[in-house]
This record gives C-alpha cells, sequence and structure tokens, in this order.
C-alpha cells in the first residue's frame, strides 16, 4: 500500500518581495490605481465569502490589482568576454505619488553572480557606493534615511537573491540605482549558455522553520509579496537588454528559446537585443551559443591583482561514453505537486517524468515520491521496471495536481533512504521542482550529512526556478542540475540529462599542480557526467606551471594537463575566485566544519577585501544633501512583481476567497504563533478557520466571565 505522510503549511509573516526591473519610457504607461499610506500596494479588492477547503493560506504573499506608487522601469547591458559576463543593471524609480517614499525590491542573481557595485544617479550627481560590514551599512542607510538624505542600500538576502531600497524619492521625481554584477559562462557539450533571472517567485517557508525571530526575519526577507493579479491586464517591471557577445571565437546559433531577439555585428562580436524593445520580467532570460569553428576543449584565464595571480581553468571531460558499460539502476524520482507548480509548470514536471520513466530498463528498479504540504510514495520500496509497475507509475503521473504548500525536506530524507538490493545498483534521485521554498540551509545540511550511495539530480521546472539552491544540492549530491522552461523544452533537456543518467560519472578526482602553488576552488572536487565542464578558480603569488586534473571513467584513467602560460587576460577572475571561496566556507558551514562565527569572519573578511556584496557585507550609497523638508513624512513602498510565467494564480492564491484570506492574514496575530509552535493543523481549510472562530469565542467568553466576577466581586 502506498504510505502518505502529512505535513501543513502556511507561508509567513511577509515583508516584502519587493523586485525589480524595467525602463524610464515604460514608467508612466499605467495610471495610478491606488497609493499605499503605510507600505505596500492596494490590496486585492475581492470579496471575504471564507476559505474552501483546499484553499492555500500564505501569510505575507498578497495579490494586488493597485499599480505601485512608485514605477520601476529597468535595463540590462551586458558584456561577455570569453566566460565572463559583466552585467550593468539600471534600476529607474520614478515617485508618481504627491509624498516622499521609501521604495524596496527583491532581485535574482545568476548562478555564482558576484554584486560588486552601486551607482545611485540624483539629477547630475553621481554618487559612488562603498562596501561596508552589513551592520554598519544598514545603519548608515537608516541614519541618512532619517535625515532626509537620499540613499540606497544593497543587501545580500541569499547568494543568488539581493534586495535593493532607496529612500527619500520625492514627488515626481525620479532616482537611478545602477548595479554591477559578474557571472561566469560555462559551457556544456560545446555550448555556452548566459541566464540572466529577471524574476523570483515566492517562496514557501516550511512552518518548522519560524522558531524564532531571526527566522521569521529571514523568511520574510526571500517572501515574494505583494504579486501583480495578471487578470487586470497590466504588467510590472518592464526590461530591456542589450548583451554584447565577444567570446573569443565565431559565435554560432544564437538563440534565445523565451523570448525573441535582434542578432547584429559581426561573427566575433555579436550584438543581441530584445525585438519587442522591451518585456515585462516574468521569467528568465536566457542566451545560448556555439563556435562556428570546432569547438573549444579549454578555456584559460588570468588576472593579475594587487594581492597575487588568479587563474580559471575550465577543463571538459570526454563526451561520449556509450562504449562504457551501465549498470543497473534504482531510480527514485520526486515530482513537486505543490501549488506554486500550478499551470504549466504542473504540465513540464508531469511530461518530464513520463518521459524519464520511457527510458526505465527491465534489469532497473525505480519508485516514485509526490510532495506538496503532504508527501506520497508510490511504493514502499523500489519495485522492478516491469511493464505494468510502469503502468501504474503513468497513470499516478497522470492524476498529479497542483495544491498545497512546498514540504520537501520530507520528501528528500524519504528519497535518500537506501533499499537498494546489493551494491551493484547505481542509486540516482531525481527531483523534479521549481525549488521555491526558504529553507535551502535546512535541506542543504540535510543532504550534506546524508553520506550514502544516491546520487541527487534536479530538474528546474518553469520560467523562474531556483537555481542556485538546486545547483548546489545537485553538486552537494554528486549529480546534476538541469532546466525545463516550457512544455516544449521537455524532450530537449531531458533527453541529455537522461543519457548521462544511463552512464557512469567521472569519479576520484584529482588535481596536481606542477612548478608552482593554487589556491584553489572547488576545493570538494564533484564528479562529473558526460559533457560537463570542471571550472577550477585558483590564487597564487606567482602565476606558473601546469595543473593536471585526474580521475576515472568506469575503470579507465583519465587525465589532462594544462600549462597556465596559455591563459589569456582577464579582469573578472578575481571577483570570482572570492565568491567561489565564499562558496566553500558555506559548504564548510553546512558540513558543519565551520561554526557560524568564524564562517560569518571569514565571510565578512573576503566581502570587504574584494568589494562584493555578500551574506556579510552590503553596498550603500549616501548623497550628503539632505532633501526632505523637516517634519515631512516617509512612505514606505514593497514594489509588488509579475507571477513568474507559466505560473497558474489561483493554484497559488486558491481564488477569490484564498486572497481575501491573504488579505485579513494580518490581522490574525496568532497565525505566526501557531507556526512557530509546529501545530498540527486540520486538513481543511474549514476546520483551520473554525479553530480560530473557536479560540476566539472562549477568549471572549473568558473576558465576559472576569468581567462578571470583578462586578459581582464590587457588589459584595
Amino acid at each position: 500500500m502506498p504510505r502518505l505522510h502529512q505535513f501543513r503549511h502556511a507561508l509567513i509573516p511577509g515583508t516584502a518581495m519587493m523586485l525589480a526591473w524595467p525602463i524610464a519610457g515604460a514608467l508612466a504607461a499605467h495610471p495610478v490605481v491606488a497609493a499605499t499610506s503605510g507600505g505596500g500596494a492596494a490590496a486585492a479588492d475581492v470579496t471575504d465569502d471564507g476559505p474552501h477547503a483546499g484553499t492555500l493560506l500564505l501569510r505575507g504573499l498578497k495579490a494586488t490589482r493597485a499599480m505601485p506608487a512608485v514605477r520601476l522601469g529597468t535595463d540590462m547591458n551586458v558584456t561577455v568576454t570569453g566566460n565572463i559576463a559583466r552585467v550593468r543593471v539600471t534600476q529607474a524609480f520614478r515617485n508618481t505619488s504627491s509624498q516622499w517614499m521609501e521604495a524596496s525590491y527583491l532581485y535574482p542573481l545568476p548562478q555564482d553572480g558576484a554584486v560588486d557595485g552601486l551607482n545611485m544617479v540624483v539629477g547630475s550627481r553621481v554618487i559612488v557606493g562603498r562596501i561596508e560590514k552589513r551592520a554598519a551599512a544598514r545603519a548608515i542607510y537608516d541614519h541618512a534615511k532619517a535625515r532626509g538624505q537620499k540613499t540606497g542600500l544593497v543587501e545580500q538576502q541569499r547568494p543568488n537573491m539581493f534586495s535593493t531600497s532607496v529612500a527619500n524619492v520625492g514627488p515626481g521625481e525620479t532616482v537611478l540605482i545602477a548595479i554591477d554584477y559578474q557571472a561566469p559562462v560555462v559551457p556544456v557539450n560545446g555550448t555556452y549558455t548566459l541566464r540572466l533571472p529577471l524574476v523570483v517567485g515566492p517562496r514557501y517557508t516550511p512552518p518548522h522553520t519560524l522558531t524564532d525571530r531571526a527566522a521569521v526575519a529571514d523568511a520574510n526577507a526571500v517572501t515574494a509579496a505583494p504579486v501583480m493579479d495578471p487578470r487586470t491586464g497590466m504588467s510590472l517591471n518592464p526590461t530591456s537588454i542589450t548583451v554584447h557577445l565577444r567570446p573569443g571565437f565565431a559565435a554560432a546559433n544564437v538563440i534565445s528559446p523565451y523570448h525573441k531577439i535582434l542578432v547584429g555585428g559581426r561573427a566575433d562580436e555579436r550584438t543581441v537585443t530584445l525585438a519587442a524593445g522591451s518585456v515585462p520580467a516574468d521569467r528568465d532570460f536566457e542566451l545560448s551559443w556555439r563556435s562556428a569553428a570546432a569547438d573549444p576543449t579549454l578555456a584559460l584565464f588570468r588576472e593579475h591583482a594587487d594581492d597575487g595571480d588568479y587563474l580559471m581553468a575550465t577543463v571538459t571531460p570526454p563526451a561520449d561514453l556509450t562504449r562504457l558499460p551501465s549498470p543497473p539502476r534504482d531510480m527514485v524520482f520526486v515530482i513537486d505537486n505543490s501549488g506554486s507548480m500550478g499551470g504549466a509548470s504542473m504540465d513540464e514536471a508531469k511530461a518530464s517524468l513520463l518521459h524519464a520513466l520511457a527510458t526505465l530498463r527491465p534489469q532497473d528498479r525505480f519508485n516514485i515520491i509526490r510532495f506538496d504540504d503532504t508527501m506520497t510514495q508510490l511504493f514502499d520500496h523500489s519495485v522492478a521496471a516491469t511493464p505494468d509497475q510502469i503502468a501504474l507509475a503513468r497513470r499516478f503521473t497522470q492524476g498529479l495536481k497542483a495544491r498545497g504548500g512546498t514540504e520537501m525536506l520530507p520528501a528528500l530524507k524519504a528519497a535518500l533512504q537506501d533499499a537498494a538490493d546489493g551494491p551493484a545498483a547505481l542509486r540516482q534521485v531525481v527531483f523534479l521542482t521549481d525549488g521555491e521554498v526558504s529553507n535551502e540551509q535546512e535541506m542543504l545540511a540535510t543532504l550534506g550529512r546524508d553520506g550514502g550511495r544516491s546520487h541527487v539530480f534536479f530538474v528546474g521546472i518553469g520560467s523562474a526556478p531556483n537555481d542556485h539552491l538546486m545547483s548546489r544540492m545537485a553538486q552537494i549530491g554528486r549529480g546534476a542540475y538541469t532546466h525545463v522552461g516550457t512544455p516544449d523544452e521537455v524532450a530537449a533537456r531531458m533527453i541529455p540529462l537522461l543519457d548521462m543518467l544511463g552512464h557512469p560519472a567521472m569519479r576520484d578526482l584529482t588535481v596536481k599542480v606542477t612548478g608552482g602553488a593554487l589556491d584553489l576552488t572547488p576545493r570538494v572536487l564533484p564528479d562529473l557526467y558526460a559533457g560537463q565542464p570542471l571550472v577550477l578558480v585558483g590564487r597564487t603569488d606567482h602565476l606558473a606551471g601546469t595543473v593536471t586534473v585526474s580521475g576515472t571513467f568506469g575503470d579507465e584513467h583519465w587525465s589532462r594537463t594544462i600549462d597556465v602560460a596559455q591563459a589569456q587576460d582577464s579582469g573578472s577572475v578575481a571577483r570570482l575566485w572570492a565568491r567561489r571561496r565564499i562558496d566553500d566556507i558555506e559548504a564548510d558551514r553546512t558540513l558543519g566544519k565551520l561554526d557560524d562565527r568564524a564562517a560569518d569572519a571569514a565571510i565578512g573578511d573576503i566581502g570587504i577585501a574584494s568589494g562584493l556584496v555578500t551574506s556579510q557585507t552590503s553596498l550603500v550609497a549616501v548623497d550628503e544633501t539632505p532633501v526632505r523638508p523637516a517634519g515631512t513624512g516617509l512612505v514606505k513602498e514593497d514594489l509588488p512583481i509579475n507571477l513568474p510565467a507559466g505560473w497558474d494564480f489561483d493554484t497559488l492564491f486558491g481564488g477569490d476567497s484564498g486572497r481575501a484570506a491573504m488579505r485579513n492574514a494580518d490581522t490574525l496575530g496568532g497565525l505566526a504563533a501557531a507556526q512557530a509552535r509546529q501545530l498540527d493543523l486540520p486538513q481543511t481549510a474549514t476546520g483551520f478557520w473554525g479553530m480560530i472562530a473557536e479560540g476566539l469565542g472562549v477568549l471572549l467568553i473568558g473576558v465576559a466571565g472576569l468581567l462578571l466576577l470583578r462586578r459581582r466581586g464590587m457588589r459584595a
């Protein structure tokens, strides 16, 4: 019999998923429907008829039908040189209200992205931001805000997510905030891909993680709110993108799968723009290209800095491993059917799983785990991949519907339980999810402590998945990550992944440096699969010698040697090394090798030395001239976002009654406390609200009783 595990949910008290993008020309495109006087856009105009069974109650995640008082427009200017992308994101904040405003938004970063620059433009003045320890930067910002000075602050909330705030934007005024970051561009099977996230999907927060004020504050910092109701016909945050493509070779097959583009310029220096000029920020932008000649097999870049030399080397193992034997596999498929997967995402996940089931062989074993805020294992343990069992699995998959919260941790723990028969089976766990959860550290720590023999793979589903979490988990789980952005991509993205899963990885990787010394990252080398490159970044006092990477495919030895003298000059390797070293420190924290104090100190030192925004450092800019008149109030607004393309609004918000429940949730002071105590809430929405009503009734009866007793005592 299938086993059913149930876990209750509710998103969190929320401040802001205050997001970003657009461009000045589009800022006046829509009239202001309502300006807020206390923070955040106006709540959706819905009728509160009580929650229905199955309604998702997400406190802090609000729907809105009102345009914000502060309009946001974004221009992204990207230069790709070799294997590094430099990005300048220019945000135009236009205050359309008659009040002085403070605006904040949450912005996504690419995998391995590193924010290193902040400029604030006020009229003809350019104020350059400076890096400070996080607490000091916040204090500087708050002090300047209180004095009426224009000020900007950039803080990291996750390695792939930062928040930006700008204060004292006057009525009718526009302030520009320019943020610089860089990210590596890594070839896979000869194809280079640049991915620019444009929207952060709303994230589910498991109630058990809300253990103290710090945990609640952290959850609030990554919670998307408010979200524009797409049925209004209004879209937010228009974005224009220009990519200057200078890869060091003639680029061919320049493609963007999710946006229409225009490509101009010479083959070795392409210019790519959006065909529409600007687009709503509701899905990630992706650009891929190949070499017009033979695919490059080695990328080598170096940078000389005041504190030494830096090297980046990309080593690609053999792509054809079909001659190697493929052992029997024990495959566990984990599919997310929570509310955030509603709409096209659920279709993509189901189609991907059905595609994977079709590749099972008679010698394989398999199981399926589905999860929302409950969990079901199709079989008690893995079973043989017989036609009857696969047919049952197909029917189970086809019947899945998106609903409920995203309790991923129990599903991860269940998938890692190893009951495979015999050591010969290659155990592989495949997650199909958007990864939109706030408890990333708990997920990483659970996987890091497992120490089992499972290889964990992730398929990111939808237009804006949580790439960072899934990439990191795949790395710790000795697997790989791929992304399926639309239903049309299922076969194109799943076939290479499943082909990869059918062949052994290159394991036991080692790196040997001859004629010099390199402080290399990553320190823990992953397993590699066919076509997957290994990107090494190193630091040394003097760059010289060779680097040899060795490993084993099946029973075959593989090795490649690099002469560092072949490296090309680049101005971005030092920051990439710093970003990677921070990832190593976070990995050591996750695995218990470093305590929080030591990890925070090390990250803070690297952030200050390299000028990067980290969990311990922020960028702050202050215009020294006060502009807001003394005694004039300041209104805070968390800028709303578009719902990521493909997400189903009613599934996420539970229809009109769900939006009304969310509108009223902030008045329910006991909800956060109930989450923190990890109450086992009833399954039906009616029961949940019934408990609250009963509790309030008992409270009122008790108060009335106390008053009655007091009056009687006074008479006596």
